[in-house]
């Protein structure tokens, strides 16, 4: 029995010592929290965390510091600060944290998103950058996009001459989809999907007795039985692409299992190797960018003199050619900064994906321990009044003449990170956005629906890893051509 007794007491004396060594470091101010669980009770999960993180910096500053059972979390809310963590020497910050829901489903960090910071992951980077995702290969692409956009203007031209309302969340979803994967990928096995890599896992934060609390509550049954969908899913496309003739046009499936047999890289890459990278593709690329269509149209409805100004300049550079191709908009100045202004407002992951400090360091005169969360409030980063005027408001006008991108140098407005992790589907995912929006605005005219008025329109967040529109936008489209 004392041996139960001393045995069951060494979380509890380990996290005293924990407390104590970090009572000794100049951490980051923040809330005080409990014994054991720290802050974690502070965590409303009925709330957007980013919203909590920014309330707390009005007490804290820019930079705090929570205690989540046996992990610190260090949050940055500031430009400045997230540019000393993304440019950090050492690689200090360059892994990412990966909690269980992530290893399970990117195959133990087979993926080039929760890979761990080194050889391995140079190489599977070298996978996407050079062979899946470079700008050649994405405008072999452009084929795809064209056809999957067409197919959705002639959608809603069905619903335009039918006088119906267009729902333009489940167009978003079925372009977006379509596109990435070219058939008809599950919209619950996503949303399943989503869930796990935002679920709470207390093996995550505390290690030592976690692993038993997550199994007796079902949560590991519920992220396997997500993963064993997944797996089955991947197994039938890839079985798909090992027995159909070979074609011209090639995908990334075909893209992969021809590396595979070729055996070019220092890694050898395997079945679930390649179902990670789709698992990327997948649950990554298609719901950030389905979600962010949804919010352009979203905030273009709710200010419609902004609306007006970018159809105009749509209508007027692409006259009566009846359709969008992507090499119209490279000139469009009021389209990119509307695409701009709605990714610095409503990033597609509000929390970049949080990374983990390897080595004690110093940022912005604080001691960040080994091992530490490191969380970047992007929606918080997006509003910072050190770099943006009325940041509140949705205003595409402030990048005109500006030289401010999305393209990681920025940091004041980084939706798709920076450094060394910066994501290596950029250009993908703002080629599928840009194409898609362009051809709304270009075809219809957009209305709200009998009885509402476009200040009725909400911005309302759902709960989740992206910040999807809560509520399903559904509008009024009046075919102009």
């Amino acid at each position: 029995m004392l041996l139960l007794l001393l045995i069951s007491a060494l979380p509890l004396i380990y996290l005293v010592l924990k407390y104590r060594k970090n009572e000794s470091c100049n951490l980051p101010p923040g809330p005080k929290g409990l014994p054991i669980i720290g802050n974690l009770h502070q965590l409303d999960t009925s709330k957007p965390t980013h919203e909590y993180f920014v309330k707390q910096a009005q007490i804290y500053g820019p930079i705090m510091s929570l205690q989540l059972g046996q992990r610190t979390m260090v949050v940055v809310q500031s430009a400045n600060i997230a540019k000393q963590v993304l440019q950090a020497p050492h690689n200090n910050f360059c892994n990412r944290l990966i909690t269980a829901g992530a290893r399970r489903l990117s195959y133990n960090g087979l993926d080039v998103v929760f890979a761990s910071y080194d050889d391995y992951y140079r190489e599977i980077k070298k996978v996407f950058v050079v062979h899946l995702l470079s700008n050649k290969r994405v405008q072999s692409f452009a084929p795809i996009r064209h056809e999957e956009a067409s197919r959705i203007i002639h959608k809603v031209s069905s619903h335009s001459s039918a006088s119906e309302t267009v729902n333009v969340s489940e167009l978003a979803v079925s372009y977006t989809t379509s596109i990435i994967c070219r058939i008809a990928f599950g919209k619950r096995l996503l949303h399943d999907a989503q869930i796990q890599f935002a679920s709470f896992f207390f093996t995550d934060h505390f290690p030592s007795v976690g692993h038993w609390i997550d199994r007796l509550s079902g949560k590991f049954a519920r992220l396997e039985k997500t993963y064993k969908d997944l797996e089955d899913f991947y197994e039938e496309i890839i079985n798909d692409h090992l027995n159909k003739p070979k074609s011209d046009q090639e995908d990334i499936i075909d893209i992969l299992l021809q590396l595979q047999k070729e055996g070019s890289f220092a890694i050898e890459l395997t079945m679930d190797h390649i179902k990670a990278t789709l698992m990327d593709m997948f649950v990554a690329g298609t719901d950030t960018m389905n979600a962010m269509i949804v919010w352009v149209m979203t905030e273009l409805v709710r200010h419609p003199n902004v609306m007006d100004k970018v159809q105009d300049e749509l209508r007027n550079a692409i006259q009566n050619k009846g359709y969008v191709e992507e090499n119209d908009l490279s000139n469009l100045e009021y389209f990119k900064a509307v695409v701009k202004e709605t990714f610095r407002i409503h990033p597609p992951g509000p929390i970049l994906i949080p990374r983990e400090s390897l080595e004690k360091s110093t940022i912005a005169g604080y001691d960040i321990l080994p091992k530490s969360i490191i969380a970047l409030n992007l929606w918080a980063i997006g509003r910072d009044p050190e770099f943006w005027d009325d940041p509140d408001s949705f205003k595409p006008e402030r990048f005109l003449g500006s030289s401010v991108n999305f393209l990681g140098h920025d940091f004041q407005l980084i939706p798709f990170g920076a450094g060394k992790r910066v994501c290596p589907g950029l250009n993908l995912g703002v080629a599928v956005l840009e194409l898609m929006v362009a051809n709304l605005l270009y075809s219809f005219d957009w209305d709200v629906p009998h009885g509402l008025k476009r200040g009725d329109i909400d911005t309302e967040m759902q709960l989740g890893v992206v910040t999807h529109k809560k509520n399903p936008l559904c509008l009024i489209a009046n075919k102009i051509m």
